[in-house]
């Protein structure tokens, strides 16, 4: 597919993490840019080159920043398409932009480590930047939107060696935007959602359920079959927060067993020890000592065992260690140390 060539960027980010470096290789590749607020005043103190939005609009930034890049020069630059629209831009003074750098106020961020009330927690959420991301995602076919520092190095490359992206690529870069959109707005729903009376006493009509990728599983449920793990953002509980000490990555199969030992074996107060394999338990028992427990457990199947995962509501002792690393094959224990909390370690 066709490359197009990058001739304008627009840089306004909150996460600044490498902009000046970044801008600074886009300038010695000819690239024009336009920058806003606080990323502007950071490439003024760099002695970058830039236009600074004002310029481009005719208007100073206003209402504390909230309305700076909302304007038909900025979003007619990034959502004209090229072949239909150049008279219509031309008519208008509109220049195109053809590559687009934005992220987000760090809303959650923000109000997870600050206790805000209602009206000062609004002020994170960012209007103008998802805007922006949206319009230059939209139009992919004409232009390149990069939201993730991440990804300046491989743009770079890119750009140094074609002038521009292909169309694949910024397709790929567009999907990327708008995942980032989505999650964007569930996660404003979601604060509201919870800090929502009313909806508190009722089910909510729509639930969006923010999760991250984890890991690269060893293989799905069967071996030819891919699989990724996702968790909660900051879960601190089960397998999914649980430490993987050695052995290979874990497959599928291996996380339901282990939920489903790690859980059983929560049932109990008295020391126990729960073995499970494909999702089923094989062996369990309760015991005055967790060896007791686990010689019990192992002894009700030890066939089925093989391959399984062991669960432990003590922490494990030299006993069991010794039992099991040098004696039975497990895909991996489970154990509740002195905080109960739960780790996991997988056989070599």
């Amino acid at each position: 597919m066709t490359t197009k060539l990058i001739k304008r960027a627009l840089l306004s980010v909150s996460d600044k993490t490498g902009i000046v470096e970044f801008a600074k290789e886009l300038i010695a590749l000819g690239v024009d840019i336009i920058s806003t607020g606080g990323t502007s005043a950071m490439l003024k103190n760099a002695n970058i080159a830039h236009h600074p939005i004002e310029e481009m609009t005719g208007l100073p930034e206003m209402l504390d920043g909230r309305v700076k890049t909302l304007h038909p020069k900025i979003h007619g630059g990034i959502l004209g398409r090229r072949d239909e629209h150049a008279s219509e831009a031309d008519q208008y003074g509109i220049q195109w932009i053809d590559l687009v750098i934005v992220n987000f106020y760090p809303f959650q961020q923000v109000v997870e480590q600050t206790a805000l009330n209602w009206d000062e927690a609004v002020q994170y959420i960012d209007i103008g930047g998802p805007t922006l991301v949206r319009a230059a995602a939209k139009n992919f076919a004409w232009v390149s939107v990069v939201v993730d520092p991440e990804d300046y190095e491989s743009l770079l490359v890119e750009l140094r060696r074609d002038g521009g992206l292909e169309f694949n690529r910024r397709k790929q870069l567009a999907e990327k935007a708008f995942a980032l959109t989505a999650r964007y707005d569930a996660m404003i729903h979601h604060y509201f959602l919870e800090r929502n009376s009313h909806e508190k006493t009722v089910c909510p009509s729509h639930l969006d359920l923010q999760f991250e990728k984890l890991v690269e599983l060893r293989y799905g449920e069967n071996p030819h079959q891919k699989a990724c793990a996702y968790q909660f953002r900051n879960e601190k509980t089960g397998v999914m927060a649980a430490a993987q000490y050695q052995g290979k990555p874990l497959s599928y199969n291996n996380i339901l067993d282990a939920e489903a030992a790690s859980t059983c074996v929560a049932e109990f107060a008295a020391p126990a020890a729960v073995i499970v394999k494909h999702a089923n338990p094989c062996g369990a028992a309760t015991a005055l000592t967790i060896d007791a427990a686990f010689t019990s457990a192992y002894q009700s199947d030890p066939l089925s065992a093989f391959g399984g995962i062991l669960a432990l509501n003590r922490p494990c002792t030299k006993v069991i260690a010794e039992a099991t690393i040098n004696k039975i094959f497990l895909s991996g224990f489970a154990c509740k140390n002195g905080k109960a909390s739960c780790k996991a370690a997988v056989a070599p």
